[in-house]
């Protein structure tokens, strides 16, 4: 599979856009149905989802409901979106390549807390439930979580920043057709439309420390200058999210005691 991945608000959508429109075929939809109208215009060329975001294992392969089967052989040059957290889950028969994609962490907030307020008018569209972390951090845990797999399974991954590729999308959209070794670039390049950005970056969030900040910063330049990572640079990340991860597990904890409490509380409510 072509699996193109990235956070949610990273520029994905737009990626499995200009696949499709490179004449790959492609597994997704662009509005599943029980999303309703109200996440369209965070992305009205359609999102192109599937439960396969979650990953490409054994609880999305096969199909729950109906029992189909992927075989990896038969989808060598299928397009899916796999969010990061799917992206490591999933089953290497399947990495054929894989397109990755970064936004810059202040932008990826803003527009993550725009999803969130559309999610307000029709909370049943959201394909996942609430975030565990506060954006900036569930950026960094996504992002180092990317960076972290593609070193350590080593397969073939083309990897770049929603910023690249809507100040140049013919020379972004070529590489990776050509990467790929098939599909029109012209057609490709002419599904981005930089017009429909609709967030810019905003201010440092107070929860982030100035040297963490600098960190997510020097992660994203890295990523968008093309720069190869260096062993103290890959040891900073490291020390990093060593000293992020009492926070991301705090807040998992949290998240786990609310489920179980909702849970708990279904258990009680009358039938």
């Amino acid at each position: 599979m072509i699996l193109v991945t990235g956070t949610m608000r990273s520029g994905t959508s737009m990626w499995m856009q200009i696949l499709i429109a490179a004449g790959l075929p492609h597994l997704g939809e662009a509005f599943p149905a029980e999303w309703g109208t109200a996440l369209k215009p965070a992305n009205p060329r359609g999102f192109f989802e599937s439960q396969l975001v979650a990953g490409v294992y054994y609880a999305t392969n096969p199909q729950p409901e109906t029992g189909v089967y992927l075989f990896p052989q038969q989808t060598r040059e299928h397009a899916v979106k796999v969010f990061v957290p799917g992206l490591v889950r999933t089953d290497s028969a399947f990495l054929d390549r894989v397109v990755a994609t970064v936004r810059e962490w202040r932008e990826f907030a803003s527009s993550l807390d725009r999803m969130a307020s559309l999610a307000e008018v029709d909370r049943e569209a959201m394909l996942f439930a609430e975030a565990r972390l506060d954006a900036p951090l569930r950026w960094w845990v996504e992002n180092f979580a990317l960076v972290r797999d593609i070193a350590t399974r080593r397969y073939p991954a083309h990897v770049t920043t929603y910023g690249r590729l809507v100040s140049n999308p013919a020379q972004e959209v070529a590489a990776v057709i050509k990467w790929i070794g098939r599909g029109n670039a012209r057609a490709a390049a002419d599904a981005v439309e930089p017009a429909l950005q609709s967030v810019r970056d905003g201010p440092t969030p107070s929860s982030v420390s100035p040297a963490h900040a600098q960190v997510f910063d020097d992660l994203y330049a890295h990523i968008h200058e093309g720069r190869d990572l260096s062993p103290s640079f890959i040891e900073l990340l490291n020390q990093t999210d060593h000293e992020l991860r009492p926070r991301i597990s705090a807040a998992h904890d949290r998240q786990r005691a609310a489920v179980a409490q909702r849970i708990t509380h279904a258990q009680a409510s009358p039938a």
